[in-house]
Formats: C-alpha cells, structure tokens, sequence
C-alpha cells in the first residue's frame, strides 16, 4: 500500500446508484497541493478521513495547518456481463481496480420504478455473483496468459518457474470452481512463488467490502442483508448508505450535517463508516505530527515497528531512524504541554522495535 492514502475502488452494476454515491463522496474539496502523490483524473476523487483526534491536536498546537489521513475512491465504470471479454468498457476500466488497495462493490436493495435496473428489478445475490464472475473472468485470462509464457521458463529449468506454475495451475483451478483469487487455499506467508503472483495484482486477490445501497427509509429502519444475501458475501466487511442521502450530507455545512444525521438517528455518515470498513479491512491504523507549522494524520498498516511508520513520511526516517518520541493523544492534551508531559515522563523516546500505536504523536529523531 502507498503510504499516507488507502485506494478503494468502487464497482457495481449499472443504476446501482454508484456514481450519485461517488459523486457525494467526493463533493468535498481537498487541498490536493498537500498531497504531492495525487494525478487526480475524472474518475477518482480524494476524501479526507474524519478524525476529531487531529482537530484536538490541531487546536493544541494552534497549528497553521491541518493534514487529515486521506482516501482515494476510483470510480469504475458500471459492469455489465462480458465486460472481461470487452463488453462496455472492458478490460481498461478493469486494469484501474489494479492500483487500489480494496474493492468496495456497490449493491442496490432499494426499489426504484423510474430508476432502471440492468435485470428488471434489484436481485442483490444476482448482482454480486455477475460482478464477481466478470472480475474473476478477467484474473482467470491474466493467470492462464502467464501459464502460458511459463511454460517456457520451465522447459529452460528456470529457478522458480516449476514452483510459479505449480501455484498459478492451482489458483486457475479455483477459479475455474468460481472462487476468488482470496478464497483459494495458498501458503500466502511461506510459498516463495507467492510474490511473484502478489506482483501480478489479482483482483480478486483484494479485499472486497460490500456497500449497500438503500432509500431514506431502508437507513431509517436499519435495514440488514438477510441471511441469503450474507451467504453470498466474501467477508463479514459490510456497510449500509443511501447514496441520496449521502448527496444532500454533502451539500450542508457541519452543524447541518450534524443535525440532519441526529434527524436520521445516525451516529456517523455513511461515508465515515466506509472509510472506517476500509481501514478495518485493510488493517491500517492512524498516527499523528503535531507542531505550530502542521498537525497531520498518516496512514501505516497496523502492527508497524516506529522506523516503518516513518517511512509513511519520508524513507530517510525510515533508513537513518535513530529514535523516537511517542505519546498518546489524549496523554499529551492531559499534559497541556510537551514539557510537562516529558516532565511527567508520559513522553518516551523509543527504539526501532517500538511498536506504533493507533492514536501515538510521534517526533522522530534521524
């Protein structure tokens, strides 16, 4: 994963309600100078993670600037049957799911007679079994392609072609049975073939999250997936949003959206839970940089040692890492200051095997 930003890539059926969703989802503007990574092209949009924890931070150091974490949705066009083999636009919005990081596949449960739908009316298990055929169609074409300039290599006795192959008839098999790259039974930690198939960017070798798109009254009522349709999901990771709902969020001001969310009985937006569903998914987690020129949120995968955290922000601090200083959040606002919390010894300086908390502020030292 690049550091600093989560990729979703977000596919469905045509009239699933997927561009009104992307469209909410990215209606709020981002400084894009802050992140020096981006190309923004039309189909994706940059979303800032909402972290009160980095508002506090934020407040604390009177910072000039606020950094939040971000997430790039990748809006792919509507799928339709055959697209593997080229229907609709085919195979060049599939090779864009390859630079995301998860899936999140769009399913529409509300009823709608003057919103069409590709098989007449919504059939949520249908939906997701054509979208994951085609994108399993498409890894199947790119395994059988290597397969067959494989062959080759194992001929000449390649170091490592025997075992590749060995693994790639295996993974072609499981597709050939309908299951997802994720779901085939491979030694993903120990096969030493396992990155050279990594490197290929399987699509169905992602995670996949399920958003469900419901009317006002499916969001009200708290609609759940019957036990049919979670049968047919790939993993517990779903999310239930009303895609209008989501527009008209993205129209108001905070404390309207606050207001309107507490109308809905809603905690949380539906785009903060996805986002919260992607970093669970993705097992990431979130640290901070606080000072009076900047408070800023960066993105590493959790269970990061304090050197591969602070590749997040440069590779030197990751190469020439010496030390840290670590404190929890809440820790250094109890502290009212860097000093006293020092003082109180709540401020540490850690070594390269110092495991990074979710919520730490870091100063390193290189």
């Amino acid at each position: 994963m690049s550091s600093s930003k989560l990729a979703i890539g977000i596919v469905g059926l045509p009239n699933v309600g997927k561009s009104t969703l992307f469209n909410a989802l990215t209606k709020k503007k981002v400084d894009i100078s802050n992140y020096p990574f981006c190309t923004i092209e039309p189909n994706i949009g940059i979303v800032e993670v909402p972290d009160a924890r980095l508002d506090k931070l934020a407040d604390f150091s009177h910072s000039k600037k606020v950094v939040p974490a971000i997430v790039e949705f990748v809006d792919i066009a509507g799928l339709v049957k055959g697209a593997a083999e080229g229907e609709g636009l085919g195979n060049k919005f599939l090779s864009h799911i390859k630079e995301v990081d998860a899936i999140a596949q769009v399913v529409r449960v509300f009823e709608d007679a003057n919103i069409t739908h590709v098989s007449e009316k919504p059939d949520p298990i249908s939906d997701i079994q054509v979208v994951e055929y085609e994108l399993i169609l498409k890894d199947l074409d790119t395994v059988q392609k290597r397969i067959a300039t494989l062959e080759r290599d194992v001929k000449a006795r390649k170091k490592g072609a025997e075992e590749e192959m060995a693994l790639l008839v295996k993974i072609e098999q499981g597709m050939k049975d309908g299951k997802l790259a994720n779901q085939i039974e491979i030694d993903r930690k120990n096969d030493h073939a396992y990155p050279a198939v990594q490197s290929m960017q399987l699509l169905t070798e992602k995670p996949i999250l399920y958003v469900f798109n419901g009317s006002e009254d499916q969001v009200r009522q708290g609609w759940k997936p019957s036990d049919e349709i979670l049968k047919e999901l790939k993993t517990s990771k779903w999310v239930l949003i009303s895609a209008k709902i989501e527009s008209e969020l993205s129209e108001l001001s905070l404390e309207e959206k606050k207001e309107f969310l507490a109308e809905l009985n809603l905690p949380h937006s539906g785009l903060d839970r996805l986002i919260q569903i992607g970093y669970e998914t993705l097992n990431l987690m979130t640290y901070f940089t606080t000072g009076e020129d900047e408070s800023r949120a960066w993105t590493i995968p959790a269970g990061s040692s304090a050197p591969r955290a602070g590749r997040a922000i440069h590779s030197d601090f990751e190469e020439k890492f010496i030390r840290a200083e670590i404190i929890g959040w809440k820790k250094l606002l109890e502290a009212g200051s860097f000093a006293i919390a020092r003082e109180r010894g709540w401020l540490r300086t850690e070594g390269k095997t110092y495991i990074v908390q979710d919520g730490d502020v870091i100063e390193f030292k290189i």
